[in-house]
């Protein structure tokens, strides 16, 4: 479990979740506006006031859980729903940005496989 894999795995996961997740905050990084349905559906969700900066911040705190290799288990089963709306968002509404979403949730994947014993006794 603490492979020399697992832990850059998940050193690169949690750098790139504090980046963009302080990124829905301080707008450091220009990202092109999306189109068509996709900006629909990112309009809708920044008129609510609270997702993005909520999404913003449980990116940020799930990155630091995984840096500082803190309830990383718990941390990873935060990301999941995360990680597998930003799959689902990119394939079917916004595909240029499928890479970066594919890299997320494959990671996410491989350190929940990576803890899987942390998660048995939720089967039992």
């Amino acid at each position: 479990m603490n492979s020399q894999f697992t832990m850059l795995i998940r050193i690169i996961l949690g750098i790139t979740l504090v980046v963009f997740g302080s990124n829905k905050f301080l707008h450091f990084i220009p990202l092109p506006p999306p189109t068509g349905s996709a900006a629909d559906f990112m309009d809708s969700l920044g008129a609510t006031g609270y997702i993005f900066p909520f999404v913003g911040l449980l990116e940020v705190v799930i990155g630091v859980m995984l840096l500082l290799k803190k309830w990383v288990a718990f941390a990873l089963i935060l990301l999941a729903p995360i990680s597998i709306n930003i799959f689902l968002f990119h394939m079917f509404l916004a595909i240029p940005g499928m890479g970066i979403a594919v890299v997320v949730l494959l990671f996410n994947i491989i350190l929940i496989y990576k803890h899987w014993k942390q998660y048995t006794p939720l089967f039992h």
